[in-house]
């Protein structure tokens, strides 16, 4: 009776001791090489619970337990926290355990009573290279999905055990060098709150924010229809407005119809934010990444146009994206503006590899092309992310080179740079991936 009783004692302090609160050890699992005993689908893959967004998860199959998720941390550590973050497809019992040679498993946490949102467990004491999460019940008819599985601890620091190869990146595999996250969108404010449930740029905002980047960039109708100072401190303020400080804007057609001047709004409110060199068109630098914000009002001016020149000849990046609101392509309502060729042999001369425009109200993208609409491997890759917030237009004539088209469904370009190439998901105000570009090599 006695041992009975202090093997339940036991119990409830493993189950309250595991969740006791964080504890104070670095992150150690993102970026880290996954694998899973199954995936739903390629956008469901083991590493989009370790890629440090909240928006993009793994899942299993359907319908089948047990299921595992397993990252290898690239050496031996002392695991002492795992937190997981569940979709709606929770585990209702499962195991975490810890292997030094992805064979022999040991379990430092169990579930046996699960119902989903975030399990964190604390205060554990596990050692080992390889963590996985082990489902044996779901708690939906679908299956397992994680939008994030992080493994806190401290790596040993000494030789890397021998263990099976895992499918995918090597075993000392890592975040790749200079890699940051940029959250974009154009086409955002229209003149409405989140009290309206038809209103969108508040729900664009809440998932831009969850997903944390390093900054944000807008590709134009920052703020609808006129965009006067008012409108921008009644509605962009309130939502888009809570990290201006990390935006780095452009003016679409709509900041020119400001009964106070041409602009006159845009730069009240974003001052030197969206000037940071005296003008509304501007370039920085992020990594291996130089990033150049155009206004397309103004691509008949010389000075643009000279500037433009000037600032790709002193770059000394290896990867150059620029953005701007009016897109040389599209499959949507506005279609093709010719206003942008000009910029667009520029920056294919210079050998620029990404291109970001709104102005049509829809997702888009389009195989490297150049600006004369010819598909090439040394091209150009534009991308139409016009869904922050306003009415979606719909697709009228598809053009050559276009990959992908989505109207009606609101989000936001979630885009992964590293120092030598980038990649890119759509992302919906539902939280879910509505499309996955390719991998792309800087040129």
């Amino acid at each position: 009776m006695f041992a009975a009783v202090l093997a339940l004692l036991g119990g409830l302090l493993l189950g309250w001791s595991g969740r006791a609160g964080a504890a104070g050890d670095p992150l150690i699992s993102q970026g880290r090489a996954a694998t899973a005993s199954s995936t739903e689908g390629s956008s469901y893959a083991a590493g989009k619970a370790f890629d440090g967004s909240t928006s993009t998860r793994w899942a299993s199959a359907e319908g089948k337990d047990p299921q595992w998720l397993r990252v290898d941390l690239g050496g031996n550590a002392t695991v002492s926290r795992v937190k997981l973050s569940w979709e709606a497809a929770y585990a209702k019992a499962y195991r975490v355990e810890v292997s030094a040679d992805g064979e022999t498993w040991t379990t430092v946490a169990e579930e046996k009573a699960g119902n989903g949102g975030t399990d964190d467990w604390a205060g554990l004491a596990g050692k080992g290279r390889y963590v996985r999460m082990y489902g044996t019940a779901r708690g939906t008819s679908y299956g397992y999905s994680l939008f994030e599985m992080q493994v806190y601890g401290v790596p040993d620091g000494g030789p890397s055990p021998t263990g099976p190869s895992p499918t995918g990146p090597s075993p000392t595999a890592s975040t790749p060098a200079g890699a940051f996250t940029v959250v974009a969108a154009g086409d955002i404010a229209a003149q409405c709150t989140a009290s309206d449930s038809g209103c969108a740029h508040p729900k664009t905002a809440a998932l831009a924010q969850r997903i944390n980047p390093r900054f944000y960039l807008t590709m134009g109708d920052n703020q609808y229809d006129d965009a006067r100072l008012a409108d921008f401190r009644n509605y962009y303020d309130k939502t888009w407005g809570a990290f201006k400080a990390k935006t780095h804007p452009v003016p679409g057609n709509h900041e020119t119809y400001d009964p106070a001047g041409p602009l006159a709004g845009y730069k009240a409110y974003f001052g030197s934010i969206a000037y940071p060199q005296g003008k509304s068109w501007y370039s920085f630098d992020e990594g291996n990444w130089h990033f150049v914000a155009l206004d397309s009002n103004a691509f008949d001016q010389s000075a643009q146009i000279d500037w433009l020149k000037a600032d790709l000849a002193a770059n000394s990046r290896k990867c150059v994206a620029a953005y701007w609101h009016h897109p040389l392509y599209s499959s949507g309502g506005h279609g093709n503006d010719p206003v942008s060729r000009p910029v667009w042999k520029i920056l294919y001369a210079a050998g620029a590899d990404l291109v970001l425009n709104g102005h049509d109200h829809h997702y888009e993208r389009f195989a490297p092309q150049d600006p004369d609409g010819k598909a090439t491997a040394d091209g150009i890759v534009e991308i139409v992310g016009g869904m922050g917030g306003a009415e979606p237009y719909p697709i009228e004539q598809v053009q050559p080179n276009s990959q992908k088209r989505i109207s009606g469904e609101y989000g936001v370009l979630k885009l992964d740079f590293t120092d030598s190439g980038y990649g890119w998901t759509y992302v919906g105000t539902d939280g879910r991936v509505k499309d996955t570009g390719p991998t792309y090599s800087c040129h």
